[in-house]
């Protein structure tokens, strides 16, 4: 049993995001609350001081079995409820007209107990109280607050009239009403706010993975300015004087030569000015990109520690390792869950070590590894260097480069 806990608890908890885990708790929560009212205010209240006589049993076991069939159906009409509030599809009408059907038939069903001397008049409060519960939670979602008070207030006239009828006084009467007019404001707090702030924690995490993607639209634009700026001009040259070479060569004239010698020193030239563009732009600094991962996890709610110096390497060593830094920072973001990050760095006598560690480790990873991990590899093992990744124990992965100082 504890096996199988255990395995549901890799499979289906430690796989999710966090906005997904608190998602998942907020229904929980919803569920047991509806479940936890009809234990503890209606089953204890129809039950207690029950006269063992053929119509009070049967109004009582009709009672139950129709609360019961309230928090199951109200739990399936607040389940597609949430899912149209949090804007994933339109929830279907009927479960919540069943709901509603079912409300009403409880609040007759106890009516009728308590005219049978089956139920005690100091229990109705709480009683009614649960019956409106299953039906509002799922209503609270479906329309505007100001709107959903006054249409629910309304309970109130049915649930009047039939206690009126089953011979409840004016004073207890009232008392009931008033429950029922006034619990919209508990259930529009308890079950509205819950979802508004679901809806907030979905909503920041899209913006999130919107700004990333805004990040990386914004370094491929300066990284097509600095192309265009380089290769715009020369290639204009090189054009004019390739047209100018023909047009020489169609004359015979020895000056074509001195065109196209000219071309191809203009072309040599734009090569090293496109690898001094691509070099910069591929370098990495230290202390920048530290700097950078710690400012960017931070933001994304993962704390993020440093320990060690960042200067006294070479500049491949920099750049070699700050490489390591952003592509680590770019992991932790896509994948898992982390809540940490720990970035060590160790300076030896010929060797610097970099030690990239987080948890929030899916024990089954999604999708197909990258090519980050190999692109650095390559980096480094031009520079006679190491990289190793891979777990470093329950819900922990770690990523050590080793390169020459």
């Amino acid at each position: 049993m504890f096996g199988r806990i255990r395995g549901w608890h890799q499979r289906h908890w430690r796989d999710r995001s966090r906005v997904e885990k608190v998602e998942f708790q907020s229904r929980l929560i919803w569920r047991c609350t509806t479940w936890f009212f009809f234990l503890s205010w209606q089953l204890p209240f129809v039950l207690q001081d029950l006269r063992h006589e053929p119509l009070p049993l049967a109004l009582a076991v009709a009672a139950l079995l129709t609360g019961a069939a309230q928090a199951h159906q109200g739990i399936r009409a607040h389940r597609g409820a949430l899912d149209q509030y949090l804007g994933r599809g339109t929830a279907p009408r009927r479960p919540l007209l069943v709901s509603l059907a079912l409300c009403l038939a409880s609040l007759t069903l106890t009516a009728a107990l308590y005219a049978a001397h089956g139920l005690r008049e100091t229990d109705l409060v709480l009683v009614v109280l649960y019956l409106v519960l299953p039906f509002g939670m799922t209503y609270s979602m479906l329309t505007a607050p100001r709107r959903f008070l006054g249409r629910f207030s309304l309970l109130a006239l049915p649930t009047a009239a039939v206690f009126a009828v089953a011979g409840v006084g004016s004073g207890r009467l009232l008392a009931l009403a008033l429950v029922v007019a006034l619990s919209g404001t508990w259930i529009l707090l308890m079950a509205r706010c819950g979802a508004w702030t679901l809806s907030v924690m979905w909503e920041s995490d899209r913006a999130r993975e919107t700004e990333a993607r805004l990040a990386v639209a914004e370094e491929r634009l300066r990284f097509g300015r600095d192309m265009h700026d380089v290769l715009g001009r020369n290639l204009a040259v090189i054009a004019l004087k390739a047209e100018l070479a023909v047009q020489l060569a169609e004359r015979g004239r020895p000056e074509a030569v001195a065109q196209m010698v000219e071309v191809q020193r203009i072309a040599q030239e734009s090569q090293k000015e496109v690898r001094e563009v691509v070099r910069g732009y591929r370098e990495a600094d230290l202390g920048t990109e530290i700097e950078g991962a710690r400012g960017v996890l931070e933001a994304a709610g993962i704390g993020c520690e440093y320990s060690g110096p960042v200067d006294g390497l070479t500049a491949e060593a920099q750049s070699a390792l700050g490489w390591v830094v952003r592509e680590a920072t770019t992991n932790v973001l896509r994948h898992g869950d982390a809540r940490s990050v720990a970035i060590r760095l160790a300076v030896a006598e010929h060797t610097a070590t970099l030690v990239v560690e987080n948890d929030g480790v899916p024990e089954r990873p999604a999708g197909t590894p990258g090519s980050g991990l190999a692109g650095l590899r390559e980096r480094l093992s031009a520079l006679g260097g190491t990289l190793e990744a891979g777990p470093a124990g329950r819900g922990r992965f770690r990523l050590t480069a080793e390169v020459p100082r």
